[in-house]
């Protein structure tokens, strides 16, 4: 493969022996290092430059410099031009970004091997930037897929509770759009801020419409029960958490499970359980509770207080804030109550948006 050369040295002869040693390759003169500046300009493509060092107006380490200053030239090779008595120039000259140095008198052969040697690495190099390039494409387009594939995959699992009756398309989107602002209102203040980044939010989000996948499970003797449900009957409504989280959970090392599947995991394990210990399943306390799983706790009680259920009628939104700052400490962590009670405005506007005429 042919590279394009720049050749920068004041010295006609020089110039002229050069050129008839490289009689085969594409190469442009300058006579010094303002020439030199402006031919990159307008020909940005150049791949190698040969640049002597002892110049009138603007010398080869001033050269090196702007082209180090210049991301579009910063991947072009340079190789200096010494004399024999000028080892600090040739050492300079490296430091300020040059790869190589060629002694004068100039030598045929070893002008030459060098080029060929750097000609070499330049084509080594566009084939793994071209080698990159293409990986990087099918990369995200694998991403895209598996996103896609995912996103399929959780929307079918909701649509499993939608079909029972088991929860309505807006709880779902109710829940989702609220623990978003929650996060966002955590996000900027709180101790929690500096763990909520924007792509643990979008799974949280992404993962929020799951937290009751598993009452499935559950029959629909007890989920839709009118009334209040006997010892035995909460002791299995209880089990949808372990439904769930079975029927997320593969046979795989956790460290080798999606960051999401984790963080859906956590949110139906434990959006049941209570700052004080007292909830289920496993009666995790404070933060022993994963962060997913105490965002929907707050939300989920919420929303449940604002519908209308078999069992119940629907609380005022102001009844419900009330229930829940009365929880502070027992049921919900404090800092998420703060945080939920702060954002009334914000929670009145995504439900009254997500609620059925």
């Amino acid at each position: 493969m042919d590279i394009k050369i720049l050749v920068v040295d004041d010295s006609s002869t020089d110039r002229l022996l050069i050129e008839s040693m490289l009689s085969d390759y594409p190469v442009l003169f300058a006579n010094d290092g303002i020439e030199a500046m402006a031919i990159l300009e307008k020909k940005p493509d150049i791949d190698l430059i040969i640049l002597d060092l002892n110049m009138p107006r603007m010398n080869g380490f001033e050269v090196l410099q702007a082209i180090q200053q210049n991301e579009e030239y910063k991947k072009i090779i340079t190789l200096i031009l010494t004399n024999y008595d000028e080892a600090e120039n040739e050492i300079r000259g490296l430091e300020l970004g040059a790869v190589d140095y060629i002694r004068k008198p100039l030598n045929l052969e070893s002008l030459r091997k060098r080029i060929e040697i750097h000609a070499k690495l330049k084509n080594n190099s566009k084939l793994l930037e071209q080698s990159n390039a293409i990986l990087e494409e099918t990369v995200q387009k694998r991403t895209k897929e598996l996103v896609f594939t995912r996103d399929i995959t959780i929307h079918a699992l909701i649509a499993l509770l939608e079909v029972r009756d088991i929860e309505s398309c807006n709880h779902t989107k109710r829940t989702q759009w609220i623990i978003k602002a929650l996060c966002e209102q955590l996000k900027n203040t709180g101790p929690y801020a500096s763990i909520l980044s924007d792509a643990y939010i979008k799974e949280i989000f992404d993962t929020a419409p799951l937290h009751d996948i598993g009452k499935v499970g559950i029959p629909d003797s007890i989920l839709l029960k009118p009334g209040k449900l006997t010892y035995d009957e909460f002791e299995i409504m209880k089990q949808h958490t372990i439904y769930g989280i079975n029927a997320l959970r593969y046979e795989v090392a956790e460290e080798c499970m999606p960051s999401f599947i984790k963080t859906a995991i956590e949110c139906i394990g434990s959006h049941h359980e209570k700052y004080d210990g007292s909830g289920y399943p496993k009666g995790l306390k404070g933060e022993e509770i994963p962060l997913p799983g105490r965002l929907m706790a707050i939300v989920d009680v919420y929303d449940a207080l604002i519908s209308k259920r078999v069992y119940k009628p629907a609380f005022k939104h102001e009844e419900a804030l009330s229930l829940i700052r009365k929880e502070k400490g027992r049921h919900f962590d404090p800092n998420l109550v703060e945080a939920f009670l702060a954002m009334e405005e914000q929670i009145k506007e995504i439900t009254n948006k997500y609620t059925q005429a």
